[in-house]
């Protein structure tokens, strides 16, 4: 059964967003501005923009979630553009993301593709476009009346072709990167779009005699939260994503409109196990399938949890203050491990003797580690501010946690024991939960913007995942994405330690 099917045929699932739907049910084709609209992905219709040479033609491949367009015109700058676009109507603020590729050695270095906002599909409609050149370089440009010359300001390095384009009110900001770098950002203020704008990608083949052909990956239409968010009361829509960490390609498997947190990947590579409004579930990989763990009287569970090495058992922390139980990986009946609380799980030893948890004790956080059956606590860390985010490596000789005692939340590690506590990152993101790949070569984590609260992770921000070799390095960009609390609080590597899972998130469009 496909994703779409079972989506549509199951009741007991969560409801699926507006748009990650209409992205699994994109169709292949090619129209004109003017035609009966033809959906492609995410977005409502696509055609020609201007008096292009060659029909161009957009595709969506609904297995890769990739978008293939081909499109001729001679240029999109001066006083009006040739193109073909695929676009959606979107009302108020958003954020765009895509990565873009051309196929092929092109006829011209000035060919374009990227994000682009318009007021209308007429040719000479004000805009703002996240362009990505045949020659490698990225700029944000813009036309600022009908009819106006065509305005720019070069974003990011040579061959910056991961891209981002937001809307505030009056306000863009573009985002360019080569992929495992962070952003280079220039914005361009006091722009008079309208509130409903045309939203959509675009190529451009800067030779009305020429068509030229380009894919994007990543695509996704994000909506922030609202201004007036409450935290831990307002969720917006979640999306469960896999993606391969060499490459950056991501994958939404399963969504809801409310919040899903914190995926792990089960060892036999089957199943992902997740929380979502306190209870426990299993989906299925294979048919895209959620299905409830029992856990008892343990209904409020948190996005602290984690599965033995061997597969097993699975380690929740529940209630208010969050206690740590542990439970056949199947379901049943959860055995009280920590007596008192706060206390959050993090993490199994890999011969399944020993538990690693946060616990809040004589006002100070600290991790501790317990025996697997019950017993004395045993405190790791005792250095002021929040230690948190605890792990071995698969050998067991080592332990990954993140700390704020330098000021910023970084990755540092300690021996099994707790001694020789030594700092790993050091820079100005504030770097979140450390998860080592099964194969021991990886360290992923989450970095939020230096703006943040060094003991804050909160919800719906644009952060990265990262990465470094196990032997330390310079972190690498691996995903870009908007989220945070939730998306990848626990260890969610596949078992060939090639991809990762974890959330993503966005308001209905």
């Amino acid at each position: 059964m496909s994703f779409v099917t079972a989506m549509i045929m199951s009741p007991s699932l969560p409801l699926v967003p507006s748009f990650l739907l209409a992205a699994a049910l994109g169709v292949v084709g090619a129209a004109h501005a003017s035609d009966e609209p033809a959906a492609v992905g995410a977005f409502d219709q696509h055609g020609d923009i201007g008096a292009v040479g060659s029909p161009g033609s957009a595709a969506f491949d609904p297995d890769s979630q990739e978008y293939l367009l081909s499109g001729s015109g001679t240029n999109m700058w001066g006083d009006h553009d040739e193109f073909q676009y695929v676009w959606k109507k979107v009302k108020g603020d958003f954020i765009v993301q895509a990565s873009a590729e051309f196929l092929g050695a092109g006829t011209v270095p000035h060919r374009k593709m990227g994000i682009i906002v318009r007021a209308s599909l007429d040719p000479k409609s004000v805009h703002v476009n996240a362009a990505f050149h045949g020659n490698s370089l990225s700029d944000l440009q813009y036309r600022r009346a009908y009819g106006a010359a065509t305005e720019e300001v070069r974003v990011g390095p040579q061959g910056a072709s991961v891209l981002q384009l937001e809307r505030s009110g009056r306000t863009f900001t573009m985002g360019a990167a080569k992929f495992g770098d962070l952003y280079s950002t220039q914005k361009v203020e006091s722009i008079d779009l309208p509130e409903e704008v045309y939203v959509g990608i675009y190529i451009c083949a800067h030779n009305n005699a020429a068509v030229e052909k380009g894919v994007f990956r990543n695509v996704r239409l994000i909506r922030p939260a609202k201004a007036t968010f409450v935290p831990y009361r307002d969720y917006i829509g979640s999306q469960i994503e896999v993606m391969d960490v060499s490459t950056g390609v991501r994958k939404t498997v399963f969504g809801a409109p409310d919040s899903l947190q914190a995926p792990n990947w089960t060892p036999d590579g089957k199943r992902l196990v997740y929380n979502h409004n306190g209870r426990m579930f299993n989906l299925d990989l294979s048919t895209v399938r959620s299905s409830p763990i029992d856990t008892g009287a343990q209904v409020h569970c948190n996005n602290d949890h984690a599965i033995s090495f061997d597969g097993r058992m699975l380690g929740i922390s529940s209630g208010s203050p969050s206690i740590v139980y542990t439970l056949p990986i199947e379901g049943g009946v959860p055995r009280q491990i920590t007596p008192i609380g706060p206390s959050y799980f993090h993490g199994w030893s890999p011969d399944g003797k020993s538990l690693l948890f946060t616990g809040a004790r004589n006002g100070d956080y600290d991790i501790y580690r317990v025996p697997a059956e019950g017993g004395p606590e045993v405190r790791l860390t005792t250095a002021k501010g929040l230690d948190d985010g605890s792990e071995y490596t698969p050998d067991g000789k080592t332990i990954y946690f993140n700390s704020e005692r330098t000021g910023k939340m970084q990755v540092w590690k300690m021996n099994a024991d707790g001694s020789g506590q030594t700092q790993v990152t050091d820079d100005e993101y504030n770097n979140w939960f450390p998860h080592v790949s099964p194969d021991g070569r990886k360290i992923l984590f989450i970095s939020f913007p230096p703006e943040i609260p060094s003991g804050d992770h909160p919800f719906y921000k644009r952060v990265y995942l990262r990465w470094i070799p196990i032997e330390g390095g310079a972190p690498k960009v691996a995903a870009y994405l908007y989220g945070g609390q939730g998306s990848i609080n626990v260890n969610s590597w596949s078992p060939d330690s090639t991809r990762v899972a974890f959330v993503s998130n966005s308001d209905s469009l």
